[in-house]
């Protein structure tokens, strides 16, 4: 097979007329033209090295491996580093087992990181545990290329023996090991890195990424569709060639599909004024230097993983090529022929369900006390803060929402064995009538739901029970919902069939109130305990600052 165009050489930092001979799904020349040549064409396209996500949840995409990679290659993107931390939260091994055999049914270049904080924390249920011996066995295999992102702070920092154990497994493995370490500064950070880590995706400042940069650690910048940190993070490309990645760590397919991927990064970064190759190298070559990813960077003996396009502007893919086959063809799609290289998984998807349904009176917070924390979400980011409000109350002594103030009510309830659920109040979800939930809760994956009345949660909760696992919106008449019959947590439907449901519910979102751009990942993200400051899980209110248990009454 051969290419031409202008060929994007980023490791020589040169642009020129070429043509790539492709042998064995390798390349066997790449040959210099001039114009005119008649075996080089118009050559009028852009050939470079294809893009990379250096980390990824695919599960938040909502998309199975296979399908999450239809989507991926249409963008430019022929590698990832995949975390599959939340269906390990929910099945363990047997979880990583499965996206990796599905991601195998096609040709695309998976790598894996072994999930490391499974359960993330002792604060919530999750559905499994991963321990040493697990992660060991895990880092021994083929395609993993690192150990996933250390959530786990204080366990790092003061020398928690199955943390540390984990860390040497890595060690000994020689693969390196990912951070996770939102406003973790001074002597705490240092002791971190130390450690041996070596990347984090939480940073939200210059300031607190350079401190980190300076001690030597990578910093991935993260646009997701909660976390969106790269208009605060950008000038760092420039600043610190070779030290900084892209990635979109959870991100739902529409958003995909209407701001681009790692494509549209590197395009949003050209029009801030970035360097075009320190960008570029973000794109492809520190992921693939830093992993020891298998995928090509256009050299000579490299695996022919490229693509091509119309300029250095837009970004617009035309063709997408992995392992010497055009997967992708802006004018024909996929090409299944080149594309599915395996057998297609039956609809017997695994997954871990057990939740019963719930009743109004299980929502009921009886009136202790004069001052009541009340979470405060907010839009573009992780984190929360805290309000002591006085609460309204009805003539039973119950604690009711007050819809005029943005105060709605939240609920976590536990999926994996009998409980009750847990309540509290947030701020920011600004539910007038109606209630959402959903079983993508991170990082133990139970059910959250917010709402602005019993009734509704109810009823969006027991939607879910009905199909085990979803996300569902509702008011007094309407129901959305996307049933997620892998794990709780994926379809198998198509990438535009999941990008349009997914519409639909957002739809749904605003129809009840809610003015977040990323309504769901933001409600995902309201029982991760390990991001301050005030979470809610199966177990109780928890401050994130003191990494304690707290009541929800002041």
């Amino acid at each position: 097979m051969v290419v031409c165009g202008k060929i994007v050489d980023v490791l020589a930092r040169k642009i020129y007329r070429g043509r790539i001979t492709v042998v064995d799904g390798k390349i066997a020349s790449i040959e210099e033209v001039k114009p005119g040549d008649p075996e080089y064409g118009d050559g009028r396209n852009y050939i470079l090295p294809g893009f990379v996500d250096s980390h990824i949840h695919i599960e938040s995409t909502l998309m199975v491996p296979r399908n999450y990679a239809r989507m991926a290659v249409a963008n430019g993107v022929v590698a990832a580093v995949c975390d599959p931390h939340e269906i390990a939260n929910v099945l363990g091994v047997s979880g990583v087992d499965f996206m990796m055999q599905d991601g195998r049914n096609v040709r695309f270049n998976f790598s894996y990181a072994v999930p490391s904080c499974v359960p993330s924390t002792s604060f919530e249920t999750a559905g499994a545990v991963l321990g040493p011996d697990e992660v060991e066995e895990l880092l021994g295999r083929e395609d993993v290329v690192a150990l996933a992102e250390m959530m786990n702070v204080p366990g790092v920092v003061f020398g928690d023996e199955h943390v540390q154990a984990k860390l040497e497994a890595a060690r000994n493995a020689s693969k390196p090991i990912d951070g996770h370490a939102p406003k973790t500064t001074g002597e705490n950070l240092e002791k971190y890195v130390n450690a041996g880590i070596s990347t984090d995706h939480e940073c939200e400042t210059l300031d607190e990424a350079r401190e980190k940069l300076a001690l030597g650690m990578k910093v991935i910048i993260r646009e997701g569709s909660a976390a969106c940190n790269f208009e605060g993070l950008y000038p760092l490309i420039k600043e610190y060639p070779g030290q900084v990645l892209f990635c979109s760590d959870d991100m739902y397919p529409d958003d995909i599909d209407e701001i681009g991927y790692i494509n549209g990064l590197v395009k949003w970064a050209l029009a801030k004024g970035m360097p075009l190759w320190e960008t570029l190298e973000c794109a492809s070559v520190t992921p693939v230097r830093h992993y020891g990813l298998k995928n090509g960077l256009l050299q000579v003996g490299d695996s022919a993983d490229f693509v091509l396009v119309d300029n250095l502007v837009d970004f617009n893919v035309l063709s997408t090529y992995i392992q010497g086959e055009e997967v992708y063809n802006a004018q024909t799609g996929i090409n299944e022929e080149t594309f599915v290289t395996g057998e297609q998984f039956t609809k017997e998807y695994p997954n871990n369900f057990h939740a019963c349904k719930v009743t109004p009176e299980m929502m009921q917070v009886k009136w202790q006390a004069a001052g009541m924390k009340v979470i405060l979400a907010a839009q573009g980011t992780l984190l929360t803060g805290k309000e002591v409000v006085i609460p309204e109350m009805d003539e039973d002594g119950n604690v009711v929402t007050d819809v005029a103030a943005g105060i709605s009510k939240v609920v976590v309830y536990n999926r994996y064995s009998p409980s009750l659920p847990q309540v509290a109040y947030i701020k920011g979800f600004d539910i007038r009538s109606g209630a959402m939930a959903s079983t993508i809760a991170h990082d133990s994956h139970n059910i959250i739901a917010v709402g602005s009345d019993d009734m509704s949660l109810v009823k969006a909760i027991n939607a879910l029970v009905d199909v085990k696992g979803g996300i569902a919106v509702c008011n007094d008449v309407d129901m959305e919902i996307l049933p997620l019959p892998v794990a709780g947590l994926m379809t198998d439907i198509r990438f535009q069939d999941a990008a349009l449901k997914h519409k639909a519910l957002k739809r749904m979102a605003r129809r009840i109130g809610c003015g977040f751009k990323a309504p769901f990942m933001t409600l995902a993200f309201m029982a991760l305990p390990v991001i301050p400051e005030l979470k809610l899980t199966d177990k109780g209110l928890f401050d994130g600052n003191a990494f304690c248990f707290t009541s929800i009454w002041e």
